[in-house]
């Protein structure tokens, strides 16, 4: 039966969102970067082993010989290093294969993680800490190793990421079963850096929990690149998931600073951060460029302009971050060379607009709404080399500043291109070759179609466009909420009582038998998932048994009531008879044990009554109580079993009274 329970665990895994046999070219990248983080983690271990013995030894020749062998370790490890570097640079095998060049986007590769067993564990903790059978919870404990497998192995699509927000959510509630503040259960996550192959272990299930967060924004990341980008409906796809991207790792950073890793440093999340950012307002401004392409008057062509100059503004951004200790060496050199190629291509795509929409019209055809903006789009800059034309008052103004913008653009795209030749790994994009030699080739065409007499102010800079966006874009954090699973743990109680970091005695039981006289057991209960005993009476049957106040009912008879609400506990009292079999558990942490101001609320008193009364209340497990008190009574076995009540016997009037 455990056996077809596992199996059945590891297909209902599989369907959701995972299958590491799949041979796609981003599968087969990621296992060639597994197997890369497995070698350079080899060698880390080599070189240090050599580093201490080199630090032990006393030997001179030994330690020429260790040096060597740290010059050949060190040797393999820039070489595996520039291999993932490689590796990371792949970015085209991300891309969507369009029919036309688009700019290819930067994705992120997964962490990798090794297997974790933890059956021993967990059920030694179950039966030390829960005072339970772990043998009974090994289907629960098989799910959740096969959907952590799963999860190593996410499809890049949605069911990937619902898979991984599974596994997320489903950590919740084990930290808080089986990771105690003051001890360790001997459990260490292990995980390869993304970008450099570095393993980082901890304890914490903290660590695990940035881990995932982590290749939940990378597939993103991932999804987004490989969106069709031609039409609206791809763009607004890509803008979304790279939005999510951007979101996740900004709530990394925010919630995660104490678990750090090579690749999860506030420093490096940032920069991630800003990047998908840039690469959202940078498919915003695509589809900006497609639904225009049929309709594109004077006013158009400026608001594309400020958009376009926005991007380049982010990307500068992002260079600055990228470019900085200690960002710049982890990430792939290519990845700063694309960064700064895009800001030079948007940037000239600026002047570019701002061109093409001054010479589309003469002076009179401009709108005074077409002057105002013009007013507000060229920015200040050295006045000796710039243009001093903000808004032409003549057509031959008007020219002089459209070419002024050409010829910038012009530039700004040669120097993109002269990048991108310099980067080795950006050579071999055929899209982004495509792209930039495209655009080049429209501006050269533009300006050579506007080319007239020479004059002198030819040589002056147009005046700068000044970033704008008419879109405020909005990180996404990760919703939780949408990917709801069920405590595969619940039998042990709820986790806000029963978690690891609480202790309490182990279960007791405790036998109460009435005399035929139909005398009260003598305690009462509040709350309920667990209900809680609420008082005792002196002197009474449950004293005598061994029930104290504050103790948590988890049995009654043969049925577990960990769970079970105020009412079911009642009437399964109730319905004991003259015997009732419990059992308690005492809770070490004696807050459990305060008795809040005002008496219990929903109790049910099983005082020296006859009767017992029972509160229509419904209280919270915390054991919240009424404003309604009552005397405690002593319970006297010669009192008679009429039933009748003593004219001086306190009445219970917020009670119902049971016989």
């Amino acid at each position: 039966m455990a056996q077809a329970a596992v199996i059945r665990a590891q297909h209902r895994a599989s369907q959701k969102g995972s299958d590491p046999r799949v041979a796609t070219c981003r599968g087969k990248l990621q296992n060639k970067r597994s197997k890369l983080n497995q070698e350079i983690n080899k060698e880390l271990r080599l070189r240090a082993g050599a580093e201490n013995l080199f630090k032990a030894t006393t030997n001179r020749k030994l330690k020429e010989t260790v040096a060597l062998e740290l010059s050949f370790v060190n040797s393999n490890l820039q070489l595996l290093k520039e291999q993932l570097a490689e590796l990371n640079s792949s970015v085209e095998l991300y891309q969507n294969d369009s029919s036309e060049p688009v700019m290819p986007m930067i994705p992120l590769g997964l962490k990798e993680t090794k297997e974790i067993d933890f059956r021993e564990p967990f059920k030694d903790f179950i039966l030390e800490h829960y005072s339970e059978d772990g043998s009974q919870y090994e289907d629960s404990i098989a799910e959740f190793m096969d959907i952590r497998q799963a999860m190593r192995t996410p499809l890049r699509d949605s069911s990937g990421v619902a898979l991984l927000f599974q596994y997320y959510n489903q950590l919740y509630f084990v930290e808080r079963r089986f990771f105690p503040p003051d001890r360790s259960l001997g459990i260490y996550f292990e995980w390869y850096d993304s970008l450099t192959g570095v393993p980082s272990c901890q304890r914490t299930v903290a660590f695990e929990k940035a881990c995932v967060l982590f290749n939940m924004g990378a597939v993103y990341t991932q999804i987004g690149a490989k969106q069709d980008r031609l039409t609206p409906k791809g763009l607004d796809s890509a803008v979304d998931s790279f939005l999510r991207a951007a979101g996740t790792f900004r709530y990394i950073h925010e919630n995660f600073t104490n678990a750090p890793s090579m690749d999860l440093g506030p420093d490096m999340l940032d920069m991630l951060s800003q990047l998908m950012l840039a690469q959202a307002r940078e498919c915003l401004f695509e589809k900006l460029e497609l639904q225009s392409r049929d309709r594109r008057d004077v006013d158009v062509c400026l608001d594309l302009a400020q958009e376009a100059s926005q991007v380049a503004d982010v990307y500068s951004k992002v260079h600055t971050l990228i470019s900085a200790a200690p960002v710049k060496d982890y990430v792939p050199y290519s990845w700063v060379s694309l960064v700064l190629v895009k800001q030079e291509h948007y940037s000239a795509l600026a002047h570019f607009h701002v061109a093409v929409g001054v010479l589309s019209r003469e002076l009179e055809q401009l709108s005074d709404r077409t002057k105002d903006a013009l007013q507000y789009l060229h920015g200040d800059s050295d006045p000796k080399t710039q243009l001093e034309i903000r808004v032409p008052q003549d057509n031959s103004e008007r020219k002089l500043l459209g070419r002024a913008h050409l010829r910038e653009a012009l530039l700004r795209h040669e120097e993109s291109q002269r990048l991108h030749r310099m980067c080795r790994e950006l050579k071999g994009k055929a899209a982004l070759t495509g792209m930039l030699k495209k655009s080049h080739s429209r501006a050269l065409e533009a300006y050579t179609a506007a080319e007239e007499e020479d004059d002198f102010r030819e040589l002056l800079d147009p005046p700068h466009v000044l970033a704008s966006t008419k879109f405020q874009l909005s990180l996404t954090p990760p919703d939780f909420s949408q990917f709801r699973v069920e405590d595969l743990f619940r039998p042990l109680g709820p986790v806000a009582i029963f978690s690891a970091k609480h202790h309490w005695t182990a279960p007791r039981s405790v036998q109460l038998q009435r005399l035929g006289g139909g005398e009260g057991f003598g305690f009462s209960v509040r709350g309920d998932g667990p209900v809680i005993v609420a008082g005792v009476d002196q002197g009474s049957l449950a004293d005598f048994g061994g029930m104290k106040e504050g103790d948590f009912i988890v049995s009654i008879g043969e049925q577990d009531v960990k769970w079970s609400p105020h009412e079911d506990v009642v009437k399964l009292i109730k319905d004991a008879g003259d015997t009732l079999s419990l059992k308690l558990v005492t809770p070490m942490d004696r807050n459990y044990l305060k008795q809040p101001k005002g008496g219990p609320k929903g109790s049910v008193s099983t005082s020296s009554s006859s009767s017992s009364g029972v509160s229509s209340g419904q209280p919270s497990p915390a054991g919240s109580v009424t404003g309604h008190q009552h005397k405690k009574l002593t319970w006297n076995p010669f009192r008679r079993a009429s039933g009748q009540r003593d004219s001086k016997e306190p009445t219970y009037d917020a009670n119902v009274i049971l016989r």
